[in-house]
């Protein structure tokens, strides 16, 4: 039975628009067999079942998972279904999960699916999706962003990463954690051949410092750069002093990109004073996801060998451990998990 949670009010931005109930997935789909006349060979899909398996968040507020039975969704129009094989477990999950990000308009309700990094292939297609560039059989991704409206400023110059009617995949829209999934043909992000579904995509670098053994990682930086500092830093932790440490790394003229999202109330940069941002011609910028563009490109430089995957995978049942571990910052690159 589709479980009933009460609705959010509307607001503009990134958590605009979600009404809980849709954190679930809705009930019946008609039995679908479809051969795929793709690149590589036939591929011949079986039944759809009507339960699939999933990983809600039983307790929000609290690190705790349970691998529940929902009802299998029919692709509405403009949607496709897609049989998920692996998810990204990512620290902004938890943040969601426990409600720690005080920015949230609404904190996250009992049975939310998780997740917004999904891979696996197009199983049906709902109405008007016959002119659709992906087809049944195709493997494709689910991102952060699981759709956008098309129509805002936002997405008609380009930024659809920030679309002001976009549904963020696991928070009030279903999530990745779950076997079957819905998403928007026009917005869903093919997968190359070429790359494996597990993989993950960290981008490389030429020089590492380890800050576990490093007695002064700014002193490292500068030895590495000429005594300049770093061009630019992106900082992806979700800490506050790492956005104070990376200001200290930066070179004249250099850019500290803001991407992970800390916890808790809401702190300023300690170390962004105005007088040496004006001083050193430098810059402070927010990225939230890239746009549908900068998805298709990254994929592309991972399946030539140009990015390299650094992941592990899991199963369903192990996610609440995961998060413990994360929790404990004791997990070194990504977790997937085998959701088959």
């Amino acid at each position: 039975m589709r479980r009933k949670l009460s609705s959010p009010k509307k607001r503009q931005g990134w958590l605009q628009t979600f009404t809980p109930s849709q954190a679930l997935a809705p009930s019946s789909i008609h039995q679908y067999t479809k051969e795929y006349h793709g690149n590589s060979s036939n591929y011949v899909f079986p039944e759809i079942p009507k339960k699939y398996k999933a990983v809600i968040y039983d307790e929000p507020g609290k690190i705790s998972t349970k691998v529940v039975e929902l009802d299998t969704p029919t692709p509405g129009p403009g949607e496709v279904l897609i049989n998920l094989t692996h998810s990204g477990v990512c620290h902004s999950d938890m943040g969601i999960m426990t409600n720690s990000w005080k920015a949230l308009p609404h904190p996250t309700q009992a049975g939310q699916v998780g997740g917004h990094e999904g891979v696996g292939k197009i199983v049906a297609m709902g109405p008007g999706t016959e002119n659709a560039a992906v087809k049944v059989g195709q493997r494709v991704g689910v991102k952060w962003i699981s759709g956008v409206c098309g129509g805002c400023p936002a997405c008609l110059s380009g930024h659809d990463g920030v679309c002001f009617n976009q549904k963020v995949s696991g928070y009030y829209t279903p999530g990745t954690y779950q076997q079957y999934v819905l998403g928007p043909a026009d917005y869903v992000t093919p997968i190359p051949d070429e790359l494996d579904s597990a993989a993950a995509a960290p981008i490389g670098a030429e020089h590492f410092i380890d800050h576990t053994t490093s007695k002064d990682v700014a002193a490292d930086v500068q030895a590495l750069t000429g005594g300049l500092g770093a061009q630019a830093v992106l900082v992806l932790t979700a800490a506050n002093g790492a956005y104070a440490s990376g200001m200290q790394l930066l070179k004249f003229g250099g850019t500290l990109v803001c991407v992970g999202l800390p916890e808790g109330d809401l702190q300023p940069i300690a170390t962004a004073f105005p007088q040496v941002l004006v001083a050193k011609e430098q810059k402070i910028v927010g990225s939230a996801v890239g746009n549908r563009k900068e998805a298709i490109e990254t994929l592309d430089l991972a399946a030539r060998g140009i990015i390299k995957t650094h992941f592990r995978t899991a199963k369903m049942d192990e996610l609440t451990s995961i998060f413990e571990e994360m929790d404990q910052g004791k997990i070194q690159g990504r977790v997937v998990l085998d959701l088959q």
